[in-house]
């Protein structure tokens, strides 16, 4: 899968603000048939990252929500800020 249509955008609020901070987590909107491996992939592709863990939930409204946990050595802050959500 293309990597743009598998990760639609990230989502900022003040419960994932706290989860970049204390947990090293992003969180994106991502397409509805994409799986754990292929957000993982679009997610180390599009942001040059290393992920540990995806975890996924899909919203009341029926959208995927998907929380993107880094290794260690990479900053979910810095991708925030390149991203312009933080």
């Amino acid at each position: 899968m293309d990597p743009q249509k598998v990760i639609l955008y990230p989502v900022m609020t003040e419960v994932t603000s706290r989860l970049i901070e204390a947990e090293n987590k992003l969180v994106f909107v991502a397409s509805l048939n994409a799986g754990k491996e292929d957000i993982k992939r679009a997610v180390e592709e599009l942001y040059q990252v290393k992920v540990r863990e995806v975890n996924l939930a899909v919203t009341r409204k029926g959208k995927k929500k998907a929380f993107v946990r880094l290794e260690p050595e990479y900053s979910a802050a810095d991708v925030a800020i390149k991203l312009g959500i933080l």
